[in-house]
């Protein structure tokens, strides 16, 4: 079943269901403009490896509150301090390895910024790719980034083709905004 056919076809609205609904409605396959939302995204992709997506959106005020909004400035700054007061964060999926890749990530980020801007510019830079040359150029750039982190993280940031079925009322929606973007 398709993320938009549980969507479309649910008629239980449980608060879990609320929030996949809210989620799909407004903010998957849409494009983000602001860095730190767009890195935001990559590290709830990161943390979601291996658990739900649902737990994710529970946790992504969590989350944003752990990691100083999202700040890519601020996280990759973080000391040892930082990683041992996240470690301990309960509202946040405590992982050394999926923290790790977010503060060395940041860090990528200010690299890449000197060449490309922001890490937005960076993506627009190297797009369109195929999802395998995506796949390839995330490995190689930025920690944590396997297979399906980099596909979802570019489906859901409107990057990769396929967060909505072409009979998903969001379907036209999102067209409808990337061709005003575009104009």
């Amino acid at each position: 079943m398709s993320y938009c056919s549980y969507i479309n076809n649910n008629v239980l609205e449980t608060t879990d269901f609320l929030l996949n609904k809210h989620y799909h409605d407004n903010q998957y396959g849409f494009q983000i403009t602001d860095d730190d939302e767009l890195f935001g995204r990559l590290i709830l992709e990161i943390n979601q490896a291996g658990l739900s997506w649902t737990l994710m959106l529970r946790k992504q005020e969590s989350f944003r509150k752990a990691y100083d909004n999202f700040s890519i400035e601020k996280i990759a700054q973080y000391t040892e301090a930082d990683r041992e007061r996240l470690l301990q964060d309960a509202g946040i999926v405590r992982n050394k390895l999926k923290i790790n890749a977010a503060i060395v990530n940041a860090q990528k980020i200010l690299e890449l910024r000197k060449d490309y801007g922001s890490f937005k510019g960076w993506i627009d830079a190297h797009h369109p790719l195929t999802k395998e040359e995506w796949i390839k150029l995330f490995k190689k750039t930025f920690k944590f980034t396997g297979g399906e982190i980099v596909n979802e993280f570019l489906m859901s940031t409107g990057y990769l083709p396929g967060a909505h079925t072409p009979d998903c009322p969001i379907f036209e929606k999102v067209k409808l905004i990337e061709a005003t973007a575009k104009a």
